[in-house]
């Protein structure tokens, strides 16, 4: 018969890489005090790793050595195990929405759950509460439009409504567009203004109508993942994968 701290382990590896461990979800293997002291013991031998208070997380073995499990997906599976909607910081919208060209330095998440941070390995990762309207259309570039411009703040928003009619298809303007009674005044206003411009130029999709582009390379871009090197949304449970905060 296995032990405790090998039953602990199989369930873990058996998991996708980045799965948070918390001993309510392996009570099936034992009592709480005894879950609670196996993981404790497999964090003392390097076993697991402790993310939090309560949270480990197991480490990934490659030719290269141990790693920490990536940033993305233990994020993504916290929100899957919670149920919380977590999405990339404004920051991290901006940039890839190609309005900053600072790279954010920091992991932050803006979430539906408590402000807290998590370790793993050497890196810091932060979430933010955040308001029920700074974390709509998870996963979709129209929420990235929100939370970049909640981040660039009123005096740029203009400035970058006029780039975002250059880059996203009419399917996302519209979406942008469709949110505005969940916004404050100041972003309803700058966003009212791609319904009075109308379509881009070029556009053949009038703004209501529909975009053969909402699927290509902008839809690509908001579900698949950042590019390599980036941390951003994932969820849905929704998020995007980390991604760090800097200055406008």
């Amino acid at each position: 018969m296995q032990t405790l701290a090998k039953q602990v382990l199989k369930h873990a590896t058996g998991a996708p890489e980045g799965t948070p461990l918390v001993a309510k979800e392996l009570l099936h293997l034992g009592s709480r005090a005894a879950v609670d002291q196996v993981l404790s013991r497999l964090v003392q031998r390097g076993a697991l790793l402790r993310a939090g208070r309560g949270i480990y997380v197991l480490p990934v073995e490659s030719r290269f050595g141990t790693r920490a499990p990536s940033a993305v997906k233990m994020v993504e599976g916290l929100a899957n195990q919670r149920g919380e909607t977590i999405v990339a910081h404004g920051a991290a919208a901006a940039n890839a929405l190609g309005l900053t060209t600072q790279v954010p330095m920091r992991a932050v998440y803006l979430t539906s759950g408590p402000s807290r941070q998590l370790k793993l390995g050497a890196q810091m990762v932060e979430f933010r509460h955040a308001p029920i309207w700074q974390l709509i259309f998870p996963g979709r570039a129209a929420g990235e439009v929100v939370r970049a411009l909640a981040w660039l703040g009123p005096e740029k928003a203009g400035a970058a409504i006029k780039k975002l009619r250059t880059k996203l298809p009419a399917s996302e303007l519209k979406e942008v567009a469709s949110a505005r009674s969940r916004l404050p005044t100041w972003m309803a206003q700058e966003i009212s203004t791609l319904v009075a411009a109308g379509p881009p130029q070029g556009e053949t999709a009038p703004l209501g109508g529909s975009d053969p582009r909402s699927g290509g390379a902008w839809g690509q871009r908001f579900t698949a993942g950042p590019p390599q090197g980036e941390t951003a949304p994932l969820g849905g449970s929704a998020v995007r994968a980390a991604t760090s905060v800097g200055a406008a």
